[in-house]
């Protein structure tokens, strides 16, 4: 039995595909950006050099992927996935052929990866410029080297450009899309951003008053300011209202631990921000209004002076009565509605002018308060003010000078460029100063106004009216004493608290010594007002404070 053949049927064949050295192939390129494929000739070297290799390995191309910009720090790449489709799907393709490795994949072991998985079937990845023989050992490490580079090139780039950007969020400058209702005066990479407020920003600001000042559902801002012309769905107002960069100030992931105030405009104040997000985390926010809340006016308005916890309201439906209750687990706190509303009306009967004899001057000693505390915030608005105007005249001057050839377009473009930079932050500082007298009229006739029907206007009006009206006076809501069924005031529009000081001095004094009333009502430090049907009201808090 010297024939050995006869055993090779028992020999275990292994199941490997060879490569298709004589096949045909496809060509893939790649730009990272749209930048790279629009700007430069990248993409034409890469074919021309890629063809230059089939023409010498006689290897006819089927078919050319890519052509645009995708990045390559992932391989979900629509042409790549495309070629990858290609030529498992053709039985004859034997090469891919790149410009360079780095245009296969910049995944590092997930690139070599995919090169071995297509070298299975018997397909390889070949470089017009890197040229190596994967069909030994040797060639598939120095290729796979080749991978690694790659990632690690890209990984370090990554650092260099994540460092400057967390230096440049550290300079109080925004990194990401620009923020809805902002505009980016400076665009461009690398460049400084330079966000303004748009028409859309000063629509959102709305959101943010309506919120502050109302304390109104979402989907009822969204909804006022649709008929304003702005399209925002509450889920996006929502998360508007959330975000920081509208007052001011930048949280990034890139710095978690650090936050950063920004240099652009703000869209509000802090403060406003700070209480609109207190009162989104108590959830105060009522989703709409309905029969139960046109009944329940005061529903989250209150709390309780023990433990802060909002009141919220049910009814009895057998009796169609209505009552308030503490939202806290196990409270025993219920009082009626009509009960309590009696008691609300005894307090907005303290904030009502006595008799309208007093309109006119209380309104003139107000204003004259006001404008006396607000001296120097009326002088930087008036001092800006004609600064901007000086401005103005130059930037028209030196028009003047370069239409008349007096002076050249690049002495013209310095100059002008420097002065319009000065009068843009001439006008944001105009911007953060919202004091004028104009609107301050307008503040006090709206709170006289007000105040000469307030426990009327509130019994007539709608639950919108009624929350206005409200806040409008009690910013930050009412405190309630459950036994002893009164109420106490957080904090009043000052306003508000300068009409009870002044009305009740008035009432009995003369109007030479108005002013001196006035002033010594400034003087009163009582933080809050306590109310029961027994109790005399005290002097309330005077802060100067619009709201």
């Amino acid at each position: 039995m010297n024939d050995l053949s006869i055993f090779k049927s028992f020999q275990k064949v292994k199941n490997t595909n060879l490569l298709r050295l004589d096949g045909k192939a496809v060509i893939y390129t790649r730009v990272s950006t749209k930048e790279q494929a629009e700007n430069n000739a990248s993409l034409e070297t890469q074919l021309k050099y890629c063809k230059l290799l089939a023409e010498k390995k006689g290897v006819e191309v089927l078919e050319c992927f890519g052509g645009t910009y995708e990045s390559a720090k992932s391989d979900e790449r629509k042409e790549f996935k495309k070629m990858l489709a290609y030529v498992n799907r053709k039985k004859d393709v034997g090469y891919i052929i790149v410009y360079s490795y780095d245009r296969f994949s910049r995944t590092g072991a997930n690139g070599a990866y995919i090169s071995d998985q297509l070298k299975k079937q018997g397909i390889v990845t070949i470089s017009a410029t890197q040229e190596v023989d994967t069909s030994t050992s040797a060639g598939s490490f120095q290729q796979n080297l080749y991978y690694m580079f790659s990632q690690f090139d890209n990984e370090l780039r990554r650092d260099k450009c994540v460092s400057g950007m967390r230096e440049k969020i550290r300079k109080g400058y925004y990194i990401g899309p620009i923020p809805f209702g902002y505009t980016n005066l400076n665009p461009g990479n690398g460049k400084t951003p330079e966000y303004v407020i748009n028409d859309q920003g000063k629509l959102l600001r709305k959101a943010f008053l309506l919120k502050s000042g109302k304390n109104m559902a979402n989907v009822e801002i969204a909804d006022t300011l649709r008929k304003k012309g702005l399209k925002i769905t509450e889920k996006y107002l929502s998360k508007y209202l959330r975000n920081p960069f509208y007052c001011g100030i930048i949280v990034s992931p890139l710095l978690p631990d650090e936050i950063i105030e920004g240099k652009q405009e703000p869209l509000v104040s802090r403060d406003i921000f700070l209480k609109i997000n207190n009162l989104l985390q108590s959830r105060k926010d009522i989703r709409k209004y309905n029969s139960e809340d046109e009944n329940l006016p005061l529903k989250a308005f209150v709390r309780s002076v023990e433990c802060d916890t909002p009141y919220t309201g049910y009814i009895v439906r057998s009796k169609r009565l209505y009552y308030y209750k503490n939202r806290r687990k196990g409270s025993k706190e219920n009082r009626s509605a009509k009960k309590m509303h009696q008691t609300f009306l005894e307090l907005l009967k303290n904030f009502q002018l006595s008799d309208s004899k007093y309109v006119e001057p209380l309104k003139e000693i107000i204003e004259e308060k006001f404008i006396e505390l607000n001296a120097e915030k009326i002088e930087d608005v008036k001092n800006a003010k004609n600064q901007l105007n000086a401005l103005q005249r130059k930037i028209d001057r030196i028009e003047e000078r370069f239409v008349f050839e007096e002076i050249s377009k690049t002495q013209y473009d310095k100059f002008n460029e420097k002065l319009l930079v000065e009068k843009r932050e001439l006008e944001k500082l105009s911007l953060k100063s919202k004091f004028n007298s104009s609107n301050l009229k307008k503040a006090i006739d709206k709170a006289i106004e007000f105040a000469l029907n307030l426990p009327s206007l509130w019994t007539s009006g709608n639950v919108e009216v009624k929350r206005t009206i409200q806040y409008m006076l009690f910013p930050d809501g009412i405190g309630y004493d459950f036994k002893n069924h009164r109420f106490r005031t957080f904090r009043i529009n000052s306003i508000f608290s300068a009409i009870v000081s002044i009305s009740s001095d008035l009432s009995g004094n003369k109007k030479e010594n108005y002013h001196n009333f006035y002033d010594n009502s400034l003087q009163v430090e009582s933080e809050r007002i306590e109310l029961s049907s027994k109790q005399a009201i005290k002097m309330p808090s005077t802060r100067l404070v619009l709201v």
